[in-house]
């Protein structure tokens, strides 16, 4: 994991350069789970969600994603926090736990359409702005929180 470079005003270029390559490769990690994030909601509400969100400009949709990047964040922080000071070890380890993340979120996801009247899933993609994307986007977020809690 990275350290703190400079301490004693002596700054090694070698050093700063392998810091910063260690703070790109999370910064993959982290954006590439992210991006799946994105892949899942998008598989789980009908319609295409990138033109939902920027054709359209739904706001349910909008409400979702940005939950969803919240949500997803929170585990991905927890597991780079909590990862091996090993960089192949902290790297494997941040996308294990951040695909539990996806999974877990899915279950939500699928349990609130089960127990809820009607079909959430259709009714967040409506141009009429539903309560339940807050509702299910929330929760999302407390049960990200939970996981992340778990891994650190």
């Amino acid at each position: 994991m990275l350290t703190t470079l400079g301490a004693d005003g002596d700054v090694d270029a070698g050093e700063l350069v392998e810091e910063a390559g260690i703070v790109l490769a999370y910064c993959g990690v982290g954006l590439a789970m992210l991006l799946l994030g994105f892949v899942l909601i998008d598989l789980l509400t009908p319609g295409k969600l990138r033109d939902l969100l920027f054709v359209e400009r739904n706001h349910n949709a909008a409400v979702l994603v940005s939950t969803g990047f919240l949500a997803q964040g929170l585990i991905v922080v927890a597991a780079i926090y909590a990862s091996s000071d090993d960089l192949t070890d902290g790297l494997l380890t941040t996308v294990v736990y951040s695909l539990v993340g996806l999974v877990v979120s899915a279950l939500v996801f699928f349990l609130v359409d089960l127990l809820i009247p009607g079909k959430v899933r259709h009714d967040l993609v409506h141009e009429t702005p539903h309560p339940a994307c807050w509702v299910l986007g929330v929760l999302r977020i407390v049960v990200s929180g939970i996981v992340a809690l778990a891994i650190v």
